[in-house]
């Protein structure tokens, strides 16, 4: 049996598919209220050890179809220049409230399109972040962008190693015209390519690479032909996420013709076929939608148990406090997670007020904190030891949660997961479905909750 078909067991994926979060926070922000107070976060901001920076970049040149995150479509590139200069003022904001010697050992740029912003505009953007904290020197920092390489020239690839940037992650989705086409994002290879060759001749660490199953007009023999090009160029990680169709949530969605979506038998063999391509090329599966190469600094981290999880997915760092900058972006400090607000305006006028722009939060409880503790664990080390639990949170395990483990017990039959006295231990067929398994833990979930979420597979 090779490493694939332990992975993969078509007939569990399918009896197990269901909506559920991807738990890049517990609780997750559907649990966010607007009547969260700021001041928790202020208090919470007088912590200690590194800090982890986003910043949010929402705009884009075009739209893609298929995409739910918060972004303004915009051929305008003089928008750029205001929210900039507010990205500024909110890194001056932000900064009375840390101690700003606090080492900063990893930065995000996402969006939206980053690489939006001009290059000097981009310059400009890092030194100011560098002005007001105390960013890592390269070979001690994760410093990433995600990069659209339709709006990346080699010489832009070259200017972000030059003000920090060493990683990447580059979108692509599917290389075949037909599908491009119907999600409005047209990119040949070619371009990937070049922006691949500039990354590495850069001197970048790590360059990861964005694919999507599930879209308009996919099928395994299509999609097929898309990893073979991607395992061609080599990219350290992948990810390659299953399209979530939720039109009523995001309306571009709307512009792409559904009955053109896979079958969810369909959506099944081009998964399989996924695993199998890349586990036979060498690439290890992370965890979810994640693969990296055994050299890659993921790996190296499954490898060692020092996998985390944060609002980028997995993560190779210690479990560090956020700071979120922008416009929709959250942080989580302390026991708080705090959310931006999403709309420019709204943003806008907090920012030029002179105050902070949260508009939505969450302190937690302690049962909160028990429960990420406990799903991190699973998530990231597909273990969880009892004693361990219990030494940190002061509680029994066995009579805490008896529920749970009776709510496990079809798992355990269907060799998902091994439950003895000691541990919680997530099987091979299980690891594909581990949120299934997290979100036995999570006391929020309802059926109006669920439906907020993208499907488990």
């Amino acid at each position: 049996m090779t490493h694939a078909d332990t992975l993969f067991r078509p007939d569990l994926l399918d009896k197990y598919s269901a909506n559920g979060p991807r738990y890049t926070s517990y609780p997750t922000a559907v649990q966010f209220t607007d009547s969260f107070d700021p001041a928790h976060y202020r208090r919470a901001a007088r912590g200690s050890g590194d800090l982890s920076l986003y910043f949010h970049i929402p705009f884009c040149d075009t739209v893609c179809f298929y995409c739910g995150c918060n972004k303004v479509a915009t051929k305008n590139r003089a928008h750029a220049r205001p929210y900039l200069d507010r990205l500024k003022r909110e890194l001056a904001l932000q900064a009375e409230l840390f101690d700003t010697t606090r080492p900063v050992s990893q930065l995000h740029w996402g969006g939206g399109t980053p690489t939006f912003l001009s290059h000097d505009e981009m310059t400009e953007l890092m030194a100011a972040t560098r002005e007001h904290f105390n960013l890592l020197p390269d070979d001690a920092a994760e410093c990433s962008i995600e990069v659209d390489p339709r709006e990346a020239s080699p010489r832009a690839i070259r200017l972000l190693r030059e003000i920090g940037f060493n990683r990447l992650s580059l979108g692509v989705q599917d290389f075949d015209p037909r599908v491009q086409h119907a999600i409005n994002r047209i990119q040949p290879r070619e371009l990937t390519e070049t922006v691949l060759a500039a990354a590495r001749d850069s001197g970048f660490k790590s360059v990861s690479v964005d694919l999507i199953y599930g879209l308009p007009h996919q099928s395994v023999e299509s999609f097929s032909r898309t990893l073979d090009a991607i395992v061609e160029l080599a990219p350290d990680r992948l990810s390659v996420f299953g399209y979530a169709h939720m039109p009523s949530l995001f309306k571009m969605q709307r512009q792409m013709d559904e009955a053109a979506l896979p079958s969810p038998a369909a959506r099944l063999a081009i998964l399989e076929r996924v695993i199998r391509k890349l586990t036979d090329a060498g690439y290890v599966y992370i965890g979810m939608d994640h693969f990296a190469l055994p050299g890659d600094e993921l790996a190296l981290a499954q490898k060692a148990g020092t996998l985390h999880r944060n609002f980028q997915g997995y993560s190779t760092r210690a479990d560090c406090d956020l700071i979120g900058f922008g416009a929709s972006s959250i942080g989580k400090v302390g026991d708080v997670y705090a959310q931006n607000a999403r709309e420019l305006a709204a943003y806008a006028e907090a920012i030029d007020s002179g105050r902070l722009a949260i508009t939505r939060g969450v302190r937690l409880s302690a049962d909160d904190r028990l429960r990420r503790d406990i799903i991190v664990q699973l998530m990231c080390r597909s273990e969880l030891r009892f004693d361990a639990v219990e030494a940190a949170h002061g509680i029994d395990f066995a009579s805490t949660f008896a529920g749970e483990l009776a709510r496990l017990a079809p798992m355990e039959r269907d060799g998902l997961v091994a439950i003895d006295a000691d541990a919680i231990r997530v099987l091979p067929p299980g690891r594909m479905l581990v949120r299934n398994v997290a979100m036995t833990f999570d006391r929020y979930l309802g059926q109006a909750t669920l439906e907020r979420f993208s499907r488990t597979i």
